[in-house]
């Protein structure tokens, strides 16, 4: 009980005025020429070390986007990309990929039980809350509240995010949520659920 009131409270503090933010797809789509190389032609990357931007609510987008051109979020190549794109770039760009369908992912076999146990339990005896707390069942997430969705993302993706929140390296996670999450896994622990999430979406006919 005490972790899930953590969460909502959390959950609470971060739900913002603007959420959805006017973006303009079609001018999003033409920016994201540049970014097709390593996010693909529709936000479906290849490689597993970028992420997925296809289907990911349009507030978080453009929240990370800025994030890496203010500086909150550390990433050469990002900047790099981002550095000369207003706020209305970005909007744009975040609504095309909001647009696009996110590309279903396979999880390990061998991770899956223990994955799933993470993300629907969470880890009780280190006061870990169910990550499903907050980005729900099928991983889909809570655009008003800023809680990115995570089913179908890449493993590879997922587990250096968590790292990276574990060592404090990424700080982009209001009332340190994830960090304080991250920092009780063990990189088995990562790893199972990170592999579970890149499999993880919500059934046609649910």
């Amino acid at each position: 009980m005490k972790i899930w009131h953590s969460v909502v409270l959390a959950s609470t503090a971060l739900v913002f005025t603007g959420a959805a933010m006017a973006g303009d797809v079609s001018r999003g789509e033409e920016l994201s020429a540049a970014c097709a190389a390593c996010h693909g032609a529709d936000g479906n990357s290849a490689l597993g070390e970028w992420p997925k931007l296809a289907g990911q609510h349009a507030g978080y987008t453009y929240r990370q986007l800025k994030a890496y051109r203010d500086g909150d979020r550390d990433n050469v190549i990002m900047y790099d990309q981002v550095k000369d794109l207003s706020d209305q770039d970005m909007r744009d760009l975040a609504a095309f990929y909001a647009e696009q369908e996110m590309s279903v992912g396979g999880a390990d076999p061998d991770l899956v039980e223990r994955g799933e146990e993470i993300y629907r339990g969470g880890i009780p005896d280190r006061g870990v809350a169910a990550c499903m707390a907050c980005h729900v069942p099928a991983g889909g997430g809570m655009g008003a509240a800023g809680f990115p969705r995570v089913g179908g993302q890449h493993a590879q993706y997922n587990a250096t995010q968590l790292d990276l929140y574990r060592s404090g390296e990424r700080q982009t996670d209001p009332n340190r949520m994830m960090r304080s999450v991250a920092e009780r896994m063990s990189d088995e622990e990562i790893r199972a659920v990170s592999s579970y999430l890149d499999g993880l979406h919500r059934r046609a006919e649910d």
